[in-house]
């Protein structure tokens, strides 16, 4: 069994980062040998791509099992498509990360645990000054093209996709409802 735990540095005493997309390596551990490969993050500086780079990676290093802080719904998406369970919620050392994981400390979780882009650095409105095509509110003629006003727009946040409820009342209920829906749609089809 491989599992991957972010880390803040190269060694089993480093802190685990709470960043999955943009940590600084991705420590690679045998539990029952405690042997590791620090591998440097090379897409910690990408300006976006980060997270599913990231479990690219992962998932290429044979990895079955990846515990981190947090893990955006890109990187989610990828790594468990490629079959890695997803733990969040570490902290401590690589080596406090691997015990909470063998005593069952840590859980799977079922979905991003933050929004896209969740590990950027801040940004200022000079990181995304000009090639807006906003509604400037300079006093000059715009050419249609919002030029009075700088293109200084920060855009609206990513939002996580909700995730399906764990009620189970709530999913029986939604399970009855699509049985009627699917007995009404057989008998307009003479079935």
């Amino acid at each position: 069994m491989k599992i991957c735990v972010t880390s803040t540095g190269s060694d089993l005493d480093a802190q685990v980062d709470p960043r999955f997309g943009r940590c600084q390596y991705f420590m690679i551990i045998d539990p029952d040998t405690m042997e590791f490969e620090a591998i440097p993050n090379e897409g910690i500086g990408a300006s976006s791509g980060a997270g599913i780079q990231a479990a690219q990676t992962v998932a290429n290093r044979g990895v079955d099992v990846l515990i981190s802080g947090n893990v955006g719904p890109n990187a989610f998406q990828t790594l468990t498509a490629a079959g890695v369970r997803v733990l969040t919620g570490a902290s401590g050392t690589i080596r406090d990360a691997i015990e909470m994981y063998r005593a069952g400390k840590l859980s799977e979780t079922a979905g991003a645990t933050v929004p896209g882009h969740a590990g950027m650095p801040p940004s200022t409105p000079e990181t995304f000054a000009g090639g807006g095509a906003g509604m400037g509110m300079g006093g000059r003629r715009g050419m249609g093209r919002g030029g009075g006003g700088g293109g200084r727009g920060m855009g609206m946040p990513e939002q996580v996709p909700p995730q399906p409820s764990t009620n189970i009342d709530a999913l029986l209920e939604r399970v009855d409802k699509l049985e009627k829906e699917l007995e009404e749609v057989k008998r307009k089809v003479g079935r």
